[in-house]
């Protein structure tokens, strides 16, 4: 090495040093950017210059450091486990939360609860039994019977609410997704330019893997990644994005509670009449909650909720309904329909028909005229295997455990999801303490290499400027 090629060699020191401080000091200005990963300056030492001729067995000594690039901390298995795992794990917390509103609808155990309202209604017909004829035990009952149909109905509006709820939210997800899938394309395109010229598009990597985890976290997305730097993003194993190119997805199906016919579903826009079979992802989530009823009670919660409460209005209607044309009101006839519905939505229109006393049918026999036998008769419905009790004591315990289930589903796969993200984390998260140590490591250097040039500067000055004068 020439004394003139030290300054080369003190220089690379130098510009090294400081690219280093510099990334530290970026990743530190951007530790709390969502999305950000990590980065480092990578330097590989410059060999020496090839001798020949007499001085060709002289030992070389390096020409400094070059820089080779900006590395980007991230672990592509990593980050496919994280695009996995919160998939899952949205999945679930879907689910989770949907059971969880629908076990608040029911709202049991409770006064409020139609358990407690059909006791009290059946107590009332206890009431009435004693006091055949009565105006005042025949109001407070008639009363009951309408806070149950009301309870019934409310019930069945408030799981209507929440499908339609649930089914407009899969229009958002689908344009969040729309909209993510046409960013991720455009980053595509920039990234395959930047890496043909030479560039390091680090921060475009950073805003596209942010937004291929949220296209994952919706859909259970996965990623493919091509030579080129750019990304497809597949669903089902088909592309959603491909280089620069978006095929987008759109909602389907019924758009109001109970269109079994045509139940919702997530299609390619370019594909109509292909449902894509989503496996994980706050879709799946949703579909799954809004899926039709099924003959076997294994369909989708809210419908298979709604069915139930249906089978409990019919039910509780028409035993009452039977129970008053077994009967004898206390002028001697056969008693009245007590409830009315209409068949095609039994528990949104269940509605009481008796007015006063004279429609009860509280005896058992035609001349019986302050007989409550069947009053008492009418009574003991609360109390049958089959009946409307409990009927609705099987879907509270139903939704229940279904409710405990999915919440322990949700909890396991979110701790899934927060391993994962803690993994990745450890790789590409900044970390203050270590750019300190980075930054105070490199400042040194560049202390260091700035006392090699002014070393260097010494001597040249030396035999320029004063060799030859000893003896003048």
């Amino acid at each position: 090495m020439s004394t003139f090629s030290g300054l080369n060699t003190a220089m690379s020191g130098l510009n090294a040093a400081r690219l280093a401080m510099e990334t530290a000091g970026n990743n530190m200005a951007n530790v709390g950017t969502a999305g950000y990963t990590r980065q480092r300056a990578d330097f590989l030492s410059v060999g020496s210059v090839a001798s020949t001729g007499l001085l060709a067995s002289r030992p070389g000594v390096g020409q400094g450091v070059a820089l080779t690039g900006i590395a980007r901390l991230a672990d592509a298995h990593l980050d496919a486990r994280v695009r996995g795992t919160i998939a899952l794990a949205a999945q679930s917390d879907t689910r989770a939360e949907a059971m969880t509103n629908l076990e608040g609808i029911l709202r049991e155990p409770g006064e409020n609860g139609l358990s407690a309202l059909l006791n009290d209604f059946w107590a009332g017909w206890q009431d009435v039994a004693n006091q055949p004829g009565e105006t005042s035990p025949a109001a407070v009952l008639i009363e009951r019977a309408k806070a149950v149909a009301n309870r019934i109905g409310l019930s069945r509006t408030e799981i209507s609410d929440q499908w339609e709820a649930q089914r407009q939210s899969l229009d958002t997800m689908v344009g969040d997704i729309n909209a993510a899938a046409t960013a991720i394309a455009g980053l595509n395109e920039q990234i395959r330019s930047t890496v043909a010229s030479g560039g390091t598009p680090n921060a475009l990597l950073d805003q596209r893997a942010l937004l291929t985890q949220n296209i994952a976290e919706l859909s259970g997305a996965t990623v493919r990644e091509l030579p080129d730097g750019t990304i497809d993003v597949l669903i089902d194993g088909n592309a959603l994005v491909t280089g620069g190119t978006v095929r987008p997805l759109e909602a389907t199906g019924a758009t109001i509670f109970g269109g079994a016919g045509d139940p919702p579903s997530i299609q390619w826009a370019h594909r109509a009449g292909s449902p894509i079979a989503l496996q994980s992802g706050r879709l799946a989530g949703a579909l799954t909650v809004l899926a039709p009823a099924d003959d076997y009670g294994t369909g989708g919660s809210l419908a298979e909720a709604a069915k139930s409460l249906e089978g409990i209005a019919v039910k509780l209607a028409t035993r009452v309904n039977d129970m008053q044309d077994d009967g004898y009101t206390v002028a001697g006839v056969k008693g009245p329909p007590f409830f009315k519905f209409d068949s095609s939505d039994p528990a949104g229109t269940l509605e009481v028909l008796a007015k006063g006393a004279a429609d009860l049918a509280t005896s058992g026999t035609a001349g019986g005229n302050l007989d409550g036998s069947n009053a008492a008769k009418m009574a003991a419905i609360g109390n049958e295997s089959d009946g409307p009790d409990a009927l609705w004591a099987n879907l509270v315990i139903k939704i229940g455990t279904t409710t405990r289930a999915e919440a322990q589903q949700a909890v396991s796969t979110a701790v899934a999801a927060s391993g994962a993200i803690n993994a990745q984390q450890s790789v590409s998260a900044v970390s203050l303490d270590e750019e300190n140590v980075a930054l105070i490591a490199n400042q040194h250097a560049f202390q260091g290499a700035a006392r090699v040039m002014t070393a260097i500067d010494e001597m040249l000055d030396t035999l320029i400027n004063r060799t030859g004068l000893v003896g003048r």
